[in-house]
């Protein structure tokens, strides 16, 4: 038996990254999973590697019919829709003041008005299955932004503040609606969006990317496995009272900051020297 059989999810953006480590975590556990992107030549081969208990599906969150398109896919083929992963976004990196509106709406069209469109369209396939799990990916942006990243810690404060109303609206449903928020995310969002070359490449490709470094509470990089853990425990029945919840997966770089010096016998930071 596994951890989540009889679980049937729909991951989006799991054509790469995060999301494609996600959908080959819960297809581990148990689970059948609809892979969901807009790249289809590499959205295909995740769902085929997965074997049987996998699917491939094109889906352009922004678009309502694509949405039920899906769900309707997923029924279909699994008889059941338990789980969304609203997993797919984009990136902008920018000052304000070189950043287009044009540019700042389409990260919120995709990372909020996508997530809309999901959270509403899997209401009813939930309802029928007797309950469900609605897991948005936001970001540590959605809490601790950086400097030019306007657009996409707005959009990521939107994915937290669309999750705590859907838990409260939804949960008389047995519809539970929690929020990840990774400090690491999708290297390759990032090379997108700054147009990385060489060791930087490779840098971000070892760990994902994160914040944390060795001096940080927890000595280590946060990787996308991380997410697809918490995904993972989120999906199961073990997370059946968690609701409207911020899993914040930083090691613990929100939780405050350490004075030079102030923990006698830890590892210096680089404040520290």
């Amino acid at each position: 038996m596994g951890r989540l059989d009889g679980k049937v999810a729909i991951v989006t953006g799991a054509a790469r990254g995060s999301g494609a480590l996600i959908a080959e975590r819960l297809v581990g556990e148990g689970a059948r999973v609809v892979v969901a992107d807009i790249l289809d030549d590499r959205g295909k081969p995740v769902a085929e590697k997965l074997g049987r208990a996998a699917r491939y599906q094109h889906l352009d969150i922004t678009d309502e019919q694509h949405w039920q398109a899906v769900v309707d896919f997923t029924l279909a083929e699994f008889g059941a829709l338990t789980t969304l992963v609203n997993n797919a976004a984009v990136l902008h990196v920018g000052p304000i003041e070189h950043t287009s509106a044009e540019e700042f709406a389409r990260v919120l069209r995709v990372n909020d008005v996508g997530t809309f469109l999901g959270v509403r369209t899997v209401i009813e396939p939930m309802r029928a299955a007797g309950g469900g799990s609605i897991i948005n990916v936001s970001s540590i942006s959605g809490h601790h932004p950086a400097a030019g990243t306007a657009a996409y810690a707005t959009s990521k404060f939107g994915v937290r503040g669309l999750t705590k109303v859907a838990a409260l609206e939804l949960g008389r449903y047995g519809i539970r609606v929690n929020s990840v928020n990774p400090a690491m995310g999708n290297p390759e969002m990032v090379l997108e969006s700054l147009g990385l070359m060489g060791s930087d490449v490779e840098d971000l490709r070892k760990g994902g990317v994160s914040g944390l470094t060795p001096g940080k509470p927890i000595l280590r990089r946060g990787e996308m496995a991380d997410v697809a853990n918490a995904v993972a425990f989120l999906t199961s029945d073990e997370s059946s009272f968690f609701n409207g919840a911020d899993f914040d997966l930083d090691g613990g770089i929100s939780a405050g900051s350490h004075l030079p010096g102030g923990i006698p016998g830890a590892p210096q930071t680089d404040s520290d020297r």
